[in-house]
Parts: structure tokens; sequence; C-alpha cells
């Protein structure tokens, strides 16, 4: 059974086809509107290529996610089966390796890389969307928040993952330069 029925092209194709392996994208947005069809074109252009992705969002975005990506004639439960869509809850993720607050080396590299492996099955690529980051930032908690980019940056040159993350502009304070810097430094690059 195809994974996508519907192969209309979309302006996003070109560019999220071809992410390179290692490359650590970020993406600062003012509205979900525009994050989602960031999203869209990520893992949409995943699966189109063969790619095994995942995804770690929250459950409003995945719902939203699940939606244009039907939309657009992907058969999700298929990619579900094959392990090349993996939707995951950013709390249930975060409970999986966060003790007191911090993110644990090992359990992170446990957790992240039996999803690694479930979706990389038959050699395939992998990339991964990760919305924890954004999370812990929200929540006021930089110092967490800072390493794990840095864990997720050691696994994308380890693996050669592909990774995006996304963080809602409104999530920075109001004079958000300084952070907005700190984040993009560790950043292959900017959307």
């Amino acid at each position: 059974m195809n994974i996508m029925v519907n192969k209309a092209p979309h302006s996003f194709e070109n560019f999220w086809g071809e992410i390179a392996p290692c490359e650590h994208l970020l993406q600062i947005y003012t509205g979900d509107d525009i994050f989602l069809d960031s999203l869209e074109g990520f893992v949409g252009g995943g699966i189109q290529k063969g790619d095994g992705v995942i995804v770690i969002a929250t459950p409003a975005h995945l719902n939203a996610l699940n939606q244009k990506l039907t939309a657009r004639g992907f058969n999700l439960q298929t990619a579900r089966e094959r392990d090349q869509y993996i939707p995951l809850d950013t709390e249930e993720c975060l409970a999986r390796f966060m003790v007191k607050g911090w993110p644990d080396d090992k359990l992170f590299e446990q957790f992240i890389g039996e999803l690694l492996a479930r979706a990389g099955k038959n050699a395939r690529r992998v990339r991964a969307f990760g919305e924890m980051v954004a999370v812990l930032w929200a929540a006021g908690r930089a110092g967490a928040t800072h390493r794990l980019e840095e864990l997720w940056q050691e696994l994308c040159q380890k693996e050669g993952l592909s990774l995006f993350c996304a963080y809602p502009k409104s999530g920075f304070p109001q004079d958000a330069d300084t952070s907005i810097r700190e984040i993009c430094a560790a950043h292959s690059k900017m959307i």
C-alpha cells in the first residue's frame, strides 16, 4: 500500500525533500499556521522521500499535522505500521528522560536511540522534529533547554540525523535578541 496517495507538488517539497544529514534546523514562528506549514513540509517531504520521520509535538500540533498530511493524501496508518512515521506526545517523551528538571544524558540516548532504530529500519535515513525544547523554554527552563539542544546536536552528528526545532516567538522575553541569538547558535540553519 502506498504511503502517499496524492502526489500533487507543493512549493516546500524541494526545500524539505533535500535536507542534508546532520542538519539541525530552527524556526522561530509567530503563528501556528506558518509553523504547521513548515512542519507539514518537513514531515511530508521525508515520508515522500522514503525517510523515517519522528515527530515529537504537542497533542494540538500532532492533530493539526495529521489532518494536513491526510488532506494531502498521505496514508498515515501505513506509515505508522512501517515505523516510517512515529508521532509522539512532547510531555510523555520528556517524562522518559528528565530527572529533577534536567535531561539525563543516558536516558535521553537510550530513549531516542530506540526511536532512531525504529525509524531507521531497512537503512532509511531519519529526520526528526522535536518540540520538547520549546516546551522547556516556555516553562522558563533555559538551562535544561540548552542542554537538550546540545544532546540533540551530538546525536545529529553521531547518527547523521536531520533535526527540525521550532519555537514560538511569544515564548521569548520582550527584549528577545540575546535569547534568540543563544537559541540560533545551537542550530546549523534558521528558517
